[in-house]
């Protein structure tokens, strides 16, 4: 058995047993069987161990072995450093230790049908393999059960050692023993043995019981450790169920603090109650307020400087480069897709060019200097939708758009270096799940839907032939037709297709041998009733599009299924996006159809040639301009300071276990002085893209590697670092010259993706569990935490609130009234403080708590450990008198 050497941690258990029967002169072991929290069973044949399953035995198994305990030898912290030190610490007639030496230190051997080469060669491998699967400071117990022919009586031993030790080739891996039971005894009952080790080994694989051991004074103690297992014993019926089944272990183990008495419960729930009442938990370090100018900018500043250059030697994993490429695509769309729409919506003086020059300088900076750099930057929906509104309002008075957005941008710059120097961050500890929550589902609806609608508007450039009719086939065509211009046209072209370009001073005799862009570029026209119809590209741009989505949600999910080896299994999952997009571009390549291709700007100038690359604070403007965008500059604050603060909670939260801390002030600080060199070089703001800095997190999870057979990876939290994101935006800067590459991503697999980080967001908020619940009937919901606390129609009121002010916010910026969106998501903290007329404290501390559904179980869990400790401290007094001397019997 393995167990952590601090009896308080956590313990590992890894427990050997063998059964073995045979003579004096000879050992065969005819069972083994192992427990790393579940028993796992050595298959008939001995080629391949069993499934881990939960151990069931029997009753009578249990009482043998308290009898056992109570009439065995109990030898506690034995001091010994060998299997026949062990022996000989026994007080037995000679011969009879003798032969129980002879016994014990043989090497038992399986039956097998495998040859011995093939043997020890897999056994190697596992051994290798299973070691890299448990902490090195665990622990090993071993059982021994059999049968000989010369004890007349069971002798048996239960022995702590005083410092684990390794005891060679009894163990499966190398790993030092700390507890040993043996139990031999005549022939004929080696089946009750067998039955007596499992009861050990399931004891002993007993969190609580654990504890026990490791502590135990004489074998009192022992038995009270056996007698509280068997108070929390379930017992199943005979008859009732077949016990050769083996029971799967769960997904999620109960906590062992969890099985005390009734009253400990009250008196925990009782805690939780006057805590919950007792009213926000303590500002974090990171919000406390200094009293001093740019107070809370110096320490974040002094926070970061000691993990500076771990930020970049850290970031040398695989993972890491996996992360950097899925990142890299999705910015490179995002700025595709937003630049074009910046440039529908201002006449091109931003586009494309200005969006992937933006996004380069101002996340390359952000990366290298800011407090939380796993931040992605980007322009997001509501600055577009400002933007809009900003280029409509210059057209309709006449103002120059990008003057007027210079003085808007400086004063956003202004109030934004204010709240910095003010320790207005402090603020932030009002934004809770409530707020976020609802702004995160805003953008992630956004992601989602602006995927679907450029699928859509597909139809409209690639429209279907709903009318086809396969009897009508003859009568589709499509021909090129002269314009009747009297311009010269291209030379008649061969029959293999191809058109001369020499010559373009003659006549045209045979218009229909132009292809499409021939005839158009010629000045003729399209003539037929098939020459709008591409239905093969908008069928197959949908078939990319669900499929690079679908194989995302698959691929990344594949580390939990059950084929090929843990490692590959973890690879594939770490590479999934990219694996998507490289699938289904290769289905794109190999079918050869004309879909839509991502198109990177080729050459370094301005989208409008109108514009240069430096924007002049006083041009065509009147004057008072500087002075009339202090308005419009409130409400970019307003709306920046929200959307940076409001992503930077969401991606600092304790679910996510960061261990650098995070840097509000800093942060705030860095996007401000960016908004003045955007501002002045016409680029587009930016802003934390909460989706995509979601994604980029969700890349960089950490996981253990030691997990037991059947349990699952445990969390260990992010790859905090820089360097991916400084890679992905250098590499957004250079795409211009990556063109020749890019042009064969199908704009639809990056659509796809885009709709998978809109979906994976979606279901990182607690509101998506909460929404579920109203179409699921009472006895099929979930076992959340607040469901236990709180009544089912709260919990739907409190939902229908939040969907409320979604559809709100969605309806507000979606209309002409969408300017005053910056002022709405400051409401949503309106909304929430007066939601406490309508919640009680208690409700709101199990609903509105920033925590994730694990850490409310955790902090259970710590007040729970807290009160353990307490009652053991006392238990440790009350025992101070007795004899710490471990006491024999003798068999």
């Amino acid at each position: 058995m393995l167990t952590r050497r601090d009896p308080g941690s956590s313990p590992w258990a890894f427990l050997s047993l063998r059964t073995h029967g045979g003579f004096a002169d000879g050992l065969l072991a005819l069972s083994f069987h192992r427990w790393i929290k579940f028993e796992e069973k050595v298959e008939d044949g001995g080629e391949r161990w069993s499934k881990p399953h939960i151990t069931t035995l029997s009753l009578h198994s249990l009482f043998e072995l308290r009898t056992c305990i109570k009439k065995g030898t109990v030898l506690l912290d034995l001091d010994a450093h060998s299997l026949k030190q062990i022996i000989d610490a026994h007080v037995l007639r000679p011969e009879v230790r003798k032969k129980l030496t002879s016994v014990l230190l043989r090497t038992p051997q399986h039956h097998t049908t495998k040859s011995q080469l093939r043997i020890v060669a897999e056994l190697g491998a596992l051994k290798n393999q299973f070691q890299k699967k448990i902490p090195a400071e665990a622990e090993v117990s071993n059982i021994l059960v059999g049968e000989v022919d010369f004890l007349e009586k069971p002798f048996i031993a239960f022995i702590r050692l005083q410092e684990a030790v390794g005891l060679g080739a009894l163990t499966e891996v190398a790993f030092p023993s700390r507890f040993l039971f043996i139990l031999l005894g005549p022939r004929a009952k080696v089946k009750a043995y067998h039955e007596i080790g499992r009861a050990v080994a399931t004891v002993l694989t007993d969190e609580l019981f654990q504890r026990v051991a490791c502590q135990a004074q004489d074998r009192e103690d022992l038995i009270a450790g056996i007698d509280e297992f068997l108070d929390e014993l379930t017992v199943l019926p005979p008859g009732k169920w077949d016990p050769t089944i083996r029971i799967p272990p769960p997904k999620c183990l109960p906590s062992p603090h969890k099985r005390y008495q009734r009253g400990k419960t009250q008196q925990l729930s009782g805690a939780l109650l006057l805590k919950s009442r007792a009213g926000p938990e303590p500002v974090s370090e990171e919000l406390q307020r200094t009293g001093r100018l740019f107070g809370g900018l110096v320490k974040d500043i002094r926070r970061k400087v000691p993990w500076y250059w771990s930020d970049f030697y850290e970031a040398l994993n695989i993972q890491c480069f996996s992360a950097t490429l899925y990142i890299y695509l999705a910015t490179v769309t995002n700025a595709i897709t937003f630049g074009g729409m910046l440039g529908d919506a201002t006449d091109n003086m931003q586009g494309v060019l200005e969006s992937f020059l933006g996004t380069a300088v101002a996340g390359a900076v952000f990366c290298l200097f800011a407090g939380q750099p796993l931040t992605i930057l980007s322009s997001t929906g509501p600055v577009l939708v400002f933007e809009r509104l900003l280029f409509s309002f210059s057209k309709d008075y006449s103002l120059d758009y990008l003057e007027f957005r210079l003085w808007i941008g400086l004063w956003v710059a202004f109030f934004g270096l204010i709240l910095v120097a003010t320790e207005a961050s402090y603020l932030v500890q009002y934004f809770t799940r409530f707020t976020e929550e609802g702004f995160c589902a805003l953008i992630s609806f956004i992601f989602i839907y602006d995927a679907v609608k450029k699928m859509l508007s597909l139809a409209d450039n690639f429209p279907v032939n709903w009318d086809y009719k396969i009897n009508d086939v003859t009568l589709y065509g499509c021909i090129c037709n002269s314009s009747g211009t009297g311009r010269s046209r291209l030379p008649p072209k061969q029959r293999d297709n191809t058109v001369s370009m020499i010559g373009w001073g003659l006549e045209a005799a045979n218009w229909s041998l132009l292809t499409r862009t021939e005839c158009l570029r010629v000045g003729g026209h399209l003539v037929g009733n098939s020459c709008n119809y591409m239905p093969d590209i908008t069928f197959m741009a949908f078939i990319l599009f669900l499929g690079t989505f679908l194989c995302s949600m698959t691929l990344k999910s594949f580390k939990t299924s059950r084929y090929f080896p843990t490692a590959l299994r973890k690879l594939v999952s770490d590479f999934s996006i990219i694996l998507a997009i490289l699938i289904f571009c290769g289905i794109d390549a190999i079918l050869g159809l004309e879909t839509p291709k991502l198109i990177v700007p080729s050459e370094f100038k301005p989208t409008n040639s109108q514009r240069g690359w430096v924007v002049f604070p006083f041009g065509v403007n009147p004057w008072w301009v500087c002075l009339v965008s202090t308005v419009p500059a409130v409400l970019v604050i307003i709306l920046i300071f929200m959307d940076q603060q409001i992503t930077a909670v969401i991606l600092n939260r304790k679910e996510y276990r960061l261990q650098k801390g995070a840097g509000f002030h800093l942060d705030l600080f860095c996007v401000s002085l960016l908004m003045i060199l955007t501002s002045v070089t016409g680029l587009p703001w930016y802003v934390s893209a909460t989706v995509i800095s979601l994604a980029h997190m969700d890349s960089l999870k950490k996981e253990s590697t030691t997990s037991a057979p059947g349990d699952q990876p445990k969390f260990l939290g992010i790859r905090e670092q820089r360097l991916t994101g400084l890679v992905v935006f250098i590499l957004t800067g250079v795409s211009v010259f990556l063109a020749p590459v890019l042009k064969y991503i199908p704009m639809p697999v990056l659509y796809g993706v885009f709709l998978y980080m809109g979906v994976a967001a979606l279901n990182s908020i607690q509101l998506m569990d909460r929404i579920q619940l109203l179409l699921m009937p009472a006895k099929h919901q979930p076992d959340f935490m607040y469901l236990r606390h709180v009544p089912l129609r709260r919990v739907h009121l409190f939902t229908l609130i939040q969907v409320l002010c979604l559809a709100a916010l969605w309806i507000l910026k979606s209309t002409v009234a969408a300017i005053i969106f910056p002022v709405m998501l400051l409401a949503l903290v309106g909304i929430r403080k007066a939601m406490e007329c309508i919640f009680s404290q208690q409700d709101l501390s199990w609903l509105d708590d920033i925590m994730p559904e694990k850490d409310r179980k955790e902090e259970e869990e710590k007040l729970r450990s807290s009160q353990e400790k307490e009652e053991s401290d006392s238990e440790d007094v009350s025992r101070a008198g007795k004899s710490c001397l471990p006491q024999m019997s003798l068999h």
